[in-house]
C-alpha cells in the first residue's frame, strides 16, 4: 500500500516538471512579433501619411471654395471664374511660375573633399529623396531642383548612372534648390528647421554640405515646363 502511495506521489510530481518544462519551451519559442522596423523608415511612413491627409484637406478647402463661388448669385461673370478656377488649378500643379517668400539651398562639395582632391559626382538620388521629404513636412511648400519644378509626378532617380530630376539629369554640384512657402513666418520655420536638421550630416558622408539662406520676401520658381504623365487617363473628346 505505501509503494502505491509512493508511486503515485511520483507521477504527480514527474507530471507537474513535465508540465513546467513545456510551458517554459513555449515561452521560450513564442514568435517575437515586435516591429523591428528601422526608426527612418516609420518616421517617413508617417511622414508621408501626414501630408497625404494635408493635401486631402486643401483639396477639399479649394473644392469648398471654387463651389461656393459658382453658388453664389452675386456672380454674373461665371466664364471670370471659370477662368480663375483653371488658373488655380494650373498653380496648384505647378504648371505656372510662382513668385513668394522662401529660401534657397546651395549644395556644394565639402572643403575637405576639395582640398583632398575627392572626385565630386552627383548627388544621390535616395539622398536627395530625403532632402524633399524633410522640406515637404511643411504645408504650402513649392520647390525647383537645379531648375527643375517638382510637382507631384516628379521622379527623382537614377538612369543610366546620373540622378534625374523629371527625367532630367541634374548638374553636380554646386547647385541649388529654391523653395518657397505660404507666408515669411513659415518660411523662417523652414529656415530653423532645416538649419537643425540632421540631413546636413547625411550630405557630409557623400562630401557634400548644404548652405541655407535667409529667409526672403520674393523668390521666384520656374513652371512645369514637361508633359504631365497621366498614366491610364486618356483626354476625353467635346461634343
Amino acid at each position: 500500500m505505501m509503494k502505491k502511495r509512493i508511486a503515485g506521489r511520483f507521477t504527480v510530481i514527474l507530471f507537474v516538471i513535465g508540465f513546467m518544462s513545456a510551458t517554459q519551451y513555449n515561452t521560450v519559442n513564442t514568435d517575437d512579433s515586435r516591429d523591428y522596423r528601422d526608426t527612418w523608415e516609420i518616421r517617413q511612413q508617417l511622414s508621408r501619411e501626414k501630408q497625404v491627409h494635408s493635401e486631402l484637406l486643401s483639396e477639399i478647402g479649394l473644392l469648398d471654395d471654387t463651389l461656393a463661388k459658382y453658388s453664389d448669385k452675386a456672380t454674373q461673370d461665371p466664364q471670370a471664374v471659370l477662368k480663375e478656377t483653371v488658373e488655380d488649378l494650373r498653380r496648384s500643379a505647378g504648371l505656372s511660375q510662382i513668385t513668394g517668400p522662401g529660401i534657397e539651398l546651395e549644395v556644394s562639395p565639402s572643403l575637405e573633399a576639395v582640398a583632398l582632391g575627392s572626385e565630386i559626382t552627383e548627388i544621390p538620388p535616395d539622398l536627395l529623396i530625403r532632402l524633399v521629404n524633410e522640406i515637404n513636412r511643411f504645408d504650402g511648400i513649392e520647390l525647383a531642383i537645379a531648375g527643375e519644378r517638382v510637382i507631384n509626378t516628379t521622379a527623382i532617380r537614377d538612369i543610366n548612372g546620373y540622378t534625374t530630376v523629371n527625367t532630367d539629369p541634374i548638374s553636380t554640384p554646386p547647385l541649388t534648390i529654391a523653395i518657397t512657402s505660404k507666408s515669411m513666418e513659415e518660411a523662417r520655420k523652414l529656415y530653423s528647421y532645416l538649419s537643425a536638421s540632421t540631413i546636413h550630416e547625411d550630405f557630409y558622408i557623400d562630401d557634400l554640405t548644404i548652405a541655407i539662406s535667409e529667409p526672403q520676401e520674393q523668390l521666384t520658381l520656374p513652371a512645369f515646363d514637361e508633359k504631365i504623365q497621366m498614366g491610364y487617363l486618356e483626354a476625353g473628346e467635346g461634343e
